[in-house]
């Protein structure tokens, strides 16, 4: 059943591993809204610089985010990811891209690129938009700011179950380390670092189900709609 909450743009928040793709995919179900993961499109960049051997040229990675044909492709209920009409949904959800997507994402001309991108998708509402800097960047004027978090620890176990599933035999203590290594870079960067917006609600998801994340955000979309 959907909700009444209707026309926001619902920013989501927050460090790898609290939770903002099941969060917000599951969120966009229930509002009927489109959903908009901003980090698939810096994994794509770094898979196309990967392919490309441009990895560590800045010049070269700003070209690739100019040129290429990036499109959210719903299939039989599954929102797919394609580049240049390839689907790439799996390829950038490997521990290799994960490493790569984080300094790629602090490439200036790189993040140019991607937020006229992520602004025009994002400009007629209706959609929930999960990153690193929505609600402080992307649509500072977001009707509705979430900010979301969790443990260390229990963002790593979440993402070393997910690799697990995926076939990865990947050690927790490596996936620990990476992403400190990560929370590192994204907070400390120069351009758009990681941070809550002032106006953001935050919620920490330790011990909560991803209904029970959801639940609270649609309390928040529901509380800040025109009564009629």
């Amino acid at each position: 059943m959907h909700s009444d909450a209707k026309g926001l743009i619902v920013a989501i928040d927050g460090p790898a591993g609290a939770g903002k793709s099941s969060v917000a995919r599951t969120l966009a179900e229930r509002l009927g809204y489109t959903y908009i993961d901003t980090g698939a499109m810096y994994r794509a960049v770094a898979w196309l610089g990967l392919c490309n051997g441009v990895v560590g040229d800045e010049e070269g990675l700003v070209r690739l985010a100019a040129d290429m044909k990036f499109e959210f492709v719903r299939q039989e209920g599954v929102q797919r990811i394609t580049v240049n009409g390839r689907d790439i949904t799996g390829e950038i959800r490997t521990p290799e891209i994960s490493r790569l997507a984080s300094p790629v994402s602090a490439v200036a001309g790189v993040r140019k690129q991607l937020l006229t991108l992520q602004r025009r998708l994002g400009e007629q509402g209706d959609v929930v938009m999960e990153g690193r800097d929505i609600g402080t960047v992307v649509f500072p004027e977001a009707q509705v700011k979430i900010f979301l978090v969790a443990s260390i620890e229990e963002r790593a176990r979440r993402r070393w179950l997910e690799l697990q599933d995926r076939g990865s035999d990947v050690r927790f203590e490596l996936v620990l380390a990476d992403m400190e290594e990560r929370d590192k870079r994204d907070s400390s960067r120069a351009l758009a670092p990681l941070r809550p917006a002032p106006d953001s609600v935050i919620i920490n998801s330790d011990d909560k189900s991803i209904d029970d994340v959801v639940h609270e955000i649609i309390t928040v979309c529901e509380g800040v709609m025109p009564k009629c």
